[in-house]
């Protein structure tokens, strides 16, 4: 499973939301892989599907499903349902719980979408 953290240079959520995702992977017996993906402009921004800074997408999904129809890409603070820059620990685990059962270990594309 590809789990991919997109952040600009001096978020202060960037580092704990890469922890947060290994701790909670370990925990449900998850094999990952975190890919840690530097956004420097906001048309990087737009290419990644960065919804503000950190965005977690497992598989090219965006974690938090509200915002998987959300195309407002931006350089900015990302803040998660419930007011945090970190995505709360259910979420992540609905997402990686729902792409371990559907993708299968080793799937997906480049940008770590399912096939």
């Amino acid at each position: 499973m590809h789990v991919r953290v997109v952040y600009f240079e001096g978020c202060p959520n960037h580092e704990p939301a890469v922890e947060l995702v290994r701790e909670i992977a370990d925990s449900l017996g998850a094999a990952i892989k975190v890919e840690e993906v530097l956004v420097t402009s906001h048309e990087d921004a737009v290419r990644e599907r960065m919804l503000g800074s950190p965005t977690i997408q497992v598989n090219g999904v965006d974690v938090e499903p509200s915002a998987r129809t959300r195309t407002d890409y931006a350089m900015s603070c990302r803040v998660y349902s419930g007011g945090d820059g970190l995505p709360r620990r259910e979420i992540i685990a609905a997402a990686l719980g729902a792409e371990a059962a559907s993708c299968g270990e080793g799937a997906g594309d480049s940008r770590g979408r399912c096939s």
